[in-house]
């Protein structure tokens, strides 16, 4: 059975404190996890305001379909306004 993870390294725009950082993330991974149906979490970075690392994961019985919803999710990602998309890692295991 596999089993698609992405992590994604975050620097976001003018967020000076926690409260902005939390503004922007849980918005984001609720969004995601209901339209992609995945697990998403916070994952690094939880005390600096400006960089965030997320991880992402998919299952399914098909390799090349969990690593297509990985990749619509960073395709996502980078398009935002809110943050910058510094490093990702995508695996399907």
């Amino acid at each position: 059975m596999p089993v698609g993870i992405l992590r994604v390294q975050l620097r976001l725009y003018g967020a000076k404190t926690l409260k902005d950082k939390r503004a922007v993330l849980e918005g984001l991974l609720v969004r995601l996890r209901r339209e992609f149906n995945v697990s998403a979490a916070e994952l690094g970075e939880l005390d600096n305001p400006e960089r965030a690392i997320l991880g992402f994961a998919h299952l399914s019985n098909n390799g090349a379909y969990s690593d297509g919803v990985l990749q619509k999710i960073l395709t996502r990602l980078e398009g935002s306004r809110e943050f910058f998309v510094e490093a990702h890692e995508l695996e399907v295991f």
